[in-house]
């Protein structure tokens, strides 16, 4: 019987392939074989070559909430079928897969927290729930934030990650656009502060409604943020757009957004805008 290969260890290499497996994740944007820890350790982001890549919104509620000072609020919401509308599967059964799998009930979490010891209202988008997409149930709970905050006096801190409005509910979808944008108008008026995060993506009604109209908006590095893909765009107007074009740095440049931040330095600079902001 053949031997298996030894290494200079003295290890079968077989056995070595086995011991090395779920240590390392290969970086999809430059290559790199990590360490699996030291990509938790820092917060998804790619030790070699900075790339963020998602963080669960019950994550960024960890990493930027005060400890215990979470509350959920409309959780009890859930999503209707007026339309009756079938695809590949009918609607409701794509939103009760989208609720097993996910375990929350639509695109995202929302509710008071506190930053830094001041009070927030606070909402992630859930990007793993069909996309992050906007149906009347995320627009419905990103007005009460509005709201809400309008009320208290309190600022909102809103993180956006969505493909757009959900198909599957057609003109009622389209109709949260508005609505958001009227409970933003509200907040406004109440002298209260929106602070809107924009990550990979914000896209489609999300970022052609309320995502871009924060007091202060920042994103995160390389985000894609913009209304239609850059695709279709080029194949709209038969133009090549240039380079890094709906990235946040492209984004920046041209005063569409206020500020990049990295993930490490978030909660600190959310932190200092909320009190700055609220006076």
């Amino acid at each position: 019987m053949a031997e298996f290969a030894k290494t200079k260890a003295g290890v079968d290499a077989s056995e070595k392939k086995t011991l090395g497996e779920g240590l390392f994740r290969k970086c999809d944007a430059c290559g790199d074989a990590v360490r699996k820890d030291d990509f938790e350790r820092n917060l998804e982001v790619c030790p070699a070559c900075g790339f963020h890549f998602h963080l669960t919104a019950e994550q960024w509620i960890a990493l930027l909430a005060d400890d215990v000072s979470w509350t959920a609020l409309d959780t009890e919401l859930s999503a209707r079928d007026p339309l009756e509308f079938i695809d590949s599967k009918a609607y409701p059964d794509r939103v009760e897969a989208a609720r097993t799998s996910t375990g929350v009930n639509d695109a995202i979490l929302a509710g008071t927290a506190r930053i830094d010891g001041r009070a927030v209202q606070l909402g992630v988008f859930v990007f793993r729930f069909m996309g992050g997409s906007m149906g009347s149930v995320v627009g419905e709970v990103v007005t009460r934030m509005m709201e809400r905050g309008a009320e208290h006096e309190q600022p909102v801190v809103l993180l956006s990650c969505s493909g757009g409005a959900r198909m599957q509910e057609g003109s009622l979808s389209l109709m949260q656009m508005a609505k958001t944008v009227a409970a933003r108008g509200k907040l406004r008026d109440a002298g209260a502060p929106f602070i809107s995060v924009l990550l990979n993506p914000t896209t489609g009604g999300v970022a052609a409604s309320f995502a871009l109209q924060g007091d202060v908006n920042i994103a995160e590095p390389r985000a894609l943020i913009g209304f239609a893909g850059p695709r279709v765009i080029e194949d709209t107007i038969r133009q090549k757009l240039p380079e890094g074009f709906q990235r946040a740095e492209f984004l920046l440049e041209h005063g569409m957004i206020d500020m990049i931040s990295t993930r490490q330095d978030m909660r600190a600079n959310i932190s200092r805008l909320v009190e700055y902001l609220s006076g």
